[in-house]
C-alpha cells in the first residue's frame, strides 16, 4: 500500500518524456490510498496509465503506455501479467518509449484491470485475492525493471 499526497506528487511519479501526455482521471481527490496499484485510461482511449509502488522511494513510479492499433479478429489474447483470457477489443499490444530512439511491448488488458480480474477469479475458486495479486505485482515490476530500467518493489 502506498499513499499519493498531492497533484504534482503524482505526476512527478511519471517520467518527464510521460508527463507531456499525461490526463489525470476527473474527480481525482487527494491523498489517494492506493492498495496495489492504481491504473486508468484516458477519455479519447489511445493511452492508458499506471502508478505501482517504487523501491528504495517512497514516491512510486508512473508508466504512461500506449494502445497500439489493433489487428487482432474474433480470436482470444491473454494478458501476460494476470494470465486472463479476453478479445482483441480487451486485451492487446501496449506500448510505452523506452527512451527516444525505443519502444517496448507487452500484451495486455488494454484497460490494466488486471487486479479485478484477479479478485473475482480468486473470490469464484475460495482463494483469497491477496494469493493472486502478488505475482501481478511481481511481473509489473519485471517489466518495469528489465524492460525501462525503473526500480520498482513489489507489495509484500
Amino acid at each position: 500500500m502506498f499513499r499519493i499526497e498531492t497533484e504534482k506528487e503524482l505526476l512527478q511519479a511519471f517520467r518527464p518524456r510521460d508527463r507531456k501526455t499525461l490526463e489525470l482521471p476527473a474527480g481525482l481527490k487527494f491523498p489517494l490510498f492506493v492498495r496495489d496499484y492504481l491504473a486508468w485510461t484516458e477519455p479519447a482511449g489511445t493511452r492508458v496509465f499506471l502508478v505501482m509502488p517504487s523501491q528504495g522511494s517512497r514516491l512510486p513510479v508512473g508508466v504512461a503506455f500506449r494502445r497500439d492499433s489493433q489487428g487482432g479478429g474474433p480470436g482470444s489474447c491473454m494478458c501476460d501479467w494476470c494470465h486472463s483470457y479476453g478479445t482483441a477489443d480487451e486485451i492487446g499490444m501496449l506500448t510505452t518509449d523506452v527512451n527516444s530512439k525505443r519502444r517496448v511491448g507487452v500484451s495486455l488488458c488494454l484497460d490494466l484491470r488486471c487486479k479485478e480480474k484477479l479478485e473475482t477469479a480468486a473470490d469464484l475458486s475460495g482463494r483469497h485475492p491477496l494469493e493472486a495479486m502478488k505475482p501481478l505485482m511481481e511481473r509489473m515490476s519485471r517489466f518495469a525493471r528489465e524492460a525501462l530500467h525503473i526500480e520498482t518493489v513489489p507489495e509484500d
